[in-house]
């Protein structure tokens, strides 16, 4: 869009940037002040207003009768008729257009939106640093309506049609996964899967080789339904609200295994607990309890199942691996698994009740009416289970377990089934469809022999057909002939069963590994799990990331790895206790250890930085020494950082709970520290409460007071997050006196902004307004400027929330002048944040929403795309108080697609004020504190 839309052509860059700025707030009063700011900036003459008015009169005369340049204190308005500007035109469509449920009448409306468009968003005012940030507004906003247009022919069925289109917009937006996904979609749609397939793999390229960083667990799952050819991507025509509720159902299931074979007899035992396709009644919810020993194939089976059935869950599909038996310990707590279902099923953090009774409650009331199938894996025990059950008849249950669940059975009426081992036959099936028919009958006697040695466990099969299948020359005679010898050698690990017996097969592909490979195997054994990314798995071995990528995919063509989703790693729980027993049998307690040590310190390493980047401003802490062999790769902005907490979240977890086993209690409790953020913006407050309880005792037993101070500052906000607010002042309390005790005035300092952010969370804004005077008391005595800033922006945020807005401004402007002498962007930003909630509530909503604006363009900058959401969602309050819904409506729909890309459950509350509209008051910026 461009600014000429006037009578006559406008000269001078400063008089289009009035008409810029007028024209992007048509019938709102925009201030003098505001307009020299933006038009002048910092560089302002005294001579500035009178200057804008000549401009403003040049503009009079050349607008001529169409329009009006209106003098209104304390400023100027664009008194235009409605829909006079492109912009207006256009959101009004994009508005419609996202709204509408038809997908042809979307379509046009969309069409009609990016119609407006000719040429580069306010290309001849773009040198004017607020108009910039406002052309790259209209740019998203662009490539927003792009989308959506996209997203209806797609339902529509222009596949084939679209596929040049979206190539094109994919080399314009190499990095842009919607764009990449919706190319994969038509691609599939259009009979090229290996197109769409190597699309996937052309943006994962990019991404590793740009930012370090893999696809979205949504892209990654989209590649796994191509791969497996899932019918919910076949094109089919719309059918109103089934198709949207369609499209925000869970889809959790791993992918399906390609060449299953065999379990007819169970398949068709699960089948009948389902009942028969049509019923007009669904069945009471059903659980099947799946059991067997290790390796027996009960994950295979249940995902082989559930992947044929899921159409017949149309409200979705979740899944858990619950960890049971993991050889870590590291056994999956019923309160993270219904989290993540939580998360799932668009639950916002604010909405998630504390403890796992009512988050259980919850959980069933979401799935009450619905028909859901929930795949429960590797349950150790029937406690484990019974919270994540559904209660909703149409809802099926499978779990798999080693253990027979007993009092599942008796209590909730679960139908068991054992699985055995595989029958000869089906032994020799599974052969044939992974090593070929004809291979296979050539050779029955070696296949028997095979199949013998393997115990007819599948899990031991499928390792050993791998090795067979990379040697497509050599007989199959040869072949049982190593396996028998492997048998031979560990004749002193024979227990006369299949979980004992399978050793054989494994120590078979263990000698046939480099013995690079081999040592990586053994000391990937010591990792806590749950998985292993590439860095990590470099520390453990002393290796640089080249070579650890080259020894995992060796790893991976043997089967004795999984590479379970792009760059992460994951044993079978078999495997894992053997690379266990292998690395105690054949590597000396002081490598064991600096293999452990070098992992720790990777991840404590990258979660620092990680840390820093998203809270620039936090105090240091000495990392220690960092041992020699040490990969660490930094993420290189906050969005980054976020996306590797969020994949490394269960690994951290063991981590901490490892260090402080193995005695490694600095690890520990540095590693907890790394996390707070992580934690507080994801909502994660449970988990944030046990790994610093974990930390405390870790500080307690070295005898560092710093330490246990910091945790329990830590520990003191994480109470609060929950509710426990008697707790969280009982630690913020003794973290006091324990930075008394050191005469850590700083540490002082820190902890009384804390307390006034608990009070301000329990609504005692006269106390929080006490401590937080008395931190910036503090800080100024220290003389640290930053964190004065902080402190002001805290009193400024107790007075607003005691309605006394005119000393809220005082104090936070002061904050605004010291953050800036300091070069605290990410403090500015919150600072503008906290000035704009003042104004609201003055009724000053222009210049609450110019605050809200600068706090934007701050937190866009810096990269924090979580807060540039969270502001925008503020102005838009701004806005629809001000009566201007459209300007809100925009600034939710771009709130909206952050937090939509960044799969936060914010996403869901901001929806449905999309949907309605309310007149929401704003909301405390959480870092305010």
């Amino acid at each position: 869009m461009t600014t000429e839309t006037t009578a006559q052509p406008i000269s001078g860059l400063r008089r289009k940037g009035v008409l810029a700025v007028l024209a992007l707030h048509p019938g709102v009063i925009v201030s003098t002040d505001r307009l020299i700011d933006v038009i002048w900036g910092d560089q302002a003459p005294a001579t500035a207003p009178n200057s804008l008015q000549s401009h403003v009169s040049y503009l009079r005369r050349a607008l001529g009768a169409r329009a009006a340049i209106m003098g209104r204190p304390p400023g100027y308005v664009l008194d235009l008729p409605g829909d006079a500007t492109d912009v207006e035109v256009a959101e009004r469509l994009i508005r419609e257009g996202t709204r509408s449920t038809d997908h042809g009448q979307a379509r046009t409306l969309l069409a009609g939106a990016l119609d407006m468009w000719r040429g580069r968003s306010l290309a001849d005012v773009a040198s004017i640093d607020w108009l910039h940030a406002q052309a790259e507004r209209l740019e998203h906003l662009r490539l927003v309506a792009v989308r959506a247009l996209v997203d209806n022919r797609l339902a529509l069925g222009e596949h084939a049609s679209l596929v040049p289109e979206l190539e094109l917009l994919a080399q314009q937006h190499p990095l842009d996964e919607h764009i990449h996904e919706q190319l994969m979609v038509a691609l599939y749609r259009a009979g090229r899967q290996s197109d769409a397939l190597a699309t996937y793999r052309r943006l994962r390229r990019t991404l590793r080789d740009d930012l370090g960083i893999e696809p979205s667990r949504a892209l990654r799952d989209r590649e796994g339904a191509i791969l497996v050819q899932d019918p919910a991507l076949a094109w089919s025509a719309p059918a109103g609200e089934v198709v949207a509720a369609r499209a925000s159902a869970p889809a959790q299931l791993p992918p399906a295994v390609r060449a299953f074979a065999g379990r007819h007899v169970e398949l068709r035992w699960l089948d009948e607990r389902l009942g028969r396709p049509g019923d007009p009644d669904p069945p009471a919810m059903v659980i099947a309890a799946l059991s067997g020993t290790p390796g027996v194939g009960k994950t295979t089976l249940a995902v082989h199942w559930a992947h044929q059935v899921a159409d017949r869950f149309p409200d979705g599909q979740l899944y858990v691996n619950l960890r049971g038996f993991d050889a870590g310990g590291a056994v999956l707590d019923p309160a993270d698994a219904i989290r993540g279902f939580l998360d799932a099923l668009g639950v916002p953090v604010e909405r998630v009740p504390a403890g796992l009774p009512a988050q259980a409650a919850l959980y069933r009331s979401l799935l009450t009416g619905r028909r859901v199938l929930v795949l429960i894996d590797n349950a150790r025990d029937a406690e484990q289970v019974r919270p994540l059950l559904p209660g909703s008849a149409g809802c099926l249950a499978v779990v798999t377990s080693r253990n027979q669940l007993t009092s599942l059975v008796a209590g909730e009426g679960a139908h068991p089934l054992a699985l055995d081992l595989l029958p000869a036959g089906e032994a020799r099936d599974l052969l044939a469809r992974r090593l070929g028919s004809d291979r296979v009958a050539n050779e029955p006697t070696a296949v028997a022999q095979i199949i013998a040695s393997c115990a007819r466990l599948p899990l031991a099969l499928a390792v050993a057909t791998s090795r067979a299948a990379t040697r497509p020359g050599f007989p199959l005679a040869a072949l049982a002939g190593e396996l028998r010898e492997a048998a031979d050698a560990l004749d002193a690990f024979d227990g006369g069963d299949p979980t004992t017996d399978v050793r054989a097969v494994f120590s078979w592909s263990y000698r046939a590994l480099s013995p690079a490979a081999g040592r990586m195997f053994r000391l990937l054994g010591l990792h806590p799990g749950p998985d292993v990314a590439v860095p990590a798995a470099a520390s453990l071995a002393g290796a640089s990331l080249r070579e650890a990528r080259s020894l995992l995919t060796e790893l991976t063509r043997t089967h004795l790895l999984i590479e379970h989703t792009p760059g992460r790693y994951a044993f079978h729980d078999l495997l894992r206790v053997y690379a266990s027993e292998l690395t105690h049998d054949l590597d000396s307690d002081d490598e064991r250890q600096r293999a452990v040590r070098r992992a720790l310190d990777s991840y404590l390493h990258i979660a620092y930085a990680g840390a820093r980047l998203l809270q620039p401003f936090r105090d240091p802490i000495d990392l220690g020494i960092v041992h020699p062999g040490v990969v660490a790769v930094a993420p290189a902005d906050a969005e980054q950082a976020m996306a590797w907490f969020v994949a490394e979240h269960p690994v951290l977890l063991n981590a901490i709970t490892r260090a402080a086993d193995d005695g490694l209690y600095a690890h520990a409790w540095r590693l907890a520290w790394t996390m707070a953020d992580f934690f507080d913006r994801k909502g994660h407050w449970q988990d944030w409460v046990a790994t610093h309880e974990t930390a405390l005792t870790a500080a307690d037993l070295l005898a560092d007071s710093w330490a246990a101070a910091s945790v329990r500052r830590g520990l003191g906000r994480a109470r609060a997050q929950l509710g426990q607010f008697t707790e969280a002042h009982a630690q913020l309390r003794q973290a006091a006196h324990l930075y008394a005790l050191l005469g850590d005035v700083t540490g002082q300092a820190h902890v009384a902004r804390s307390i006034a952010w608990v009070c301000a969370r329990q609504g005692r804004h006269r106390e929080g307004l006490s401590h937080a005077q008395h931190a910036l008391k503090l800080f100024e005595a220290l003389g640290d400027r930053a964190l004065q800033a902080r402190a002001l922006n805290s009193v400024g945020w107790q007075y607003a929330q005691l309605r006394d807005h005119g000393a809220a401004l005082r104090h936070c402007r002061r904050a605004l002048q010291l953050v800036r002498e300091v070069g605290d962007r990410f403090g500015e930003a919150n600072t503008w944040d906290s000035i704009g909630y003042a104004h609201h509530h003055l009724g000053d909503y222009p210049q609450a929403t110019a605050c809200y604006q600068r706090a934007v363009e701050l937190f866009r900058d810096l990269g924090d795309r979580y807060y540039e959401a969270d502001t925008l969602t503020h102005a838009g309050e701004s806005h629809q108080a001000a009566g201007d819904p459209q300007a809100a409506r925009l600034a939710w729909l771009r709130a909206l697609d952050i937090l939509a890309a960044l799969g936060h459950p914010d996403a869901e509350r901001l929806r449905a004020t999309l949907r309605h509209h309310p007149s929401v008051r704003p909301t405390a910026p959480s870092t305010c504190a």
